[in-house]
């Protein structure tokens, strides 16, 4: 590969579901909070606006949780990689990683450091099939083409 050569992956069905399922929720709490009228359960009072609009809000709430699963990513180059997760973040130089794994049954693929540490790849999911594979492919081209040799044991 070229030294221009980027590589960019992001999971797929895990986006088009979190998606789905984020606009569901957010019209679920719009027609239940919409649907608040009149004395509560218990006859001590009535809802109010207020509680139609807390309702849609915690609908929107629960969307923005809902699609913080749509943030993994991986992008990489001749440099390095860089894996952003749902939860934290890696910008790895090529030396620092002994290889890009992606295991029989693991549910992701994982970048395996120098010190023995796994970090995870949620971008690249089993459940995406080839574009996974390529994906995996495409990574362990750059990780070679950076002529990275792992360390010899002492």
């Amino acid at each position: 590969m070229s030294d221009s050569a980027v590589v960019r992956l992001r999971p797929r069905r895990i986006r088009k579901t979190c998606w789905a399922l984020a606009a569901a929720v957010v019209v679920l709490f719009t027609v239940v909070g919409t649907a608040l009228r009149g004395p509560t359960g218990d006859g001590m009072g009535t809802f109010q606006r207020g509680d139609q609009f807390a309702m849609i809000g915690l609908g929107v709430l629960i969307a923005a949780g809902i699609l913080m699963f749509t943030r993994p990513r991986v992008e990489a180059d001749a440099e390095g990689v860089r894996i952003r997760n749902v939860l934290g973040s890696w910008d790895l130089p090529w030396d620092v990683v002994r290889s890009v794994r992606f295991d029989r049954g693991s549910a992701w693929a994982s970048v395996e450091l120098h010190d023995d540490e796994l970090i995870p790849v949620l971008a690249l999911q089993v459940v995406d099939k080839e574009h996974a594979v390529e994906g995996v492919r495409a990574l362990r081209a750059l990780h070679a083409d950076a002529g990275v040799s792992a360390p010899t044991p002492g």
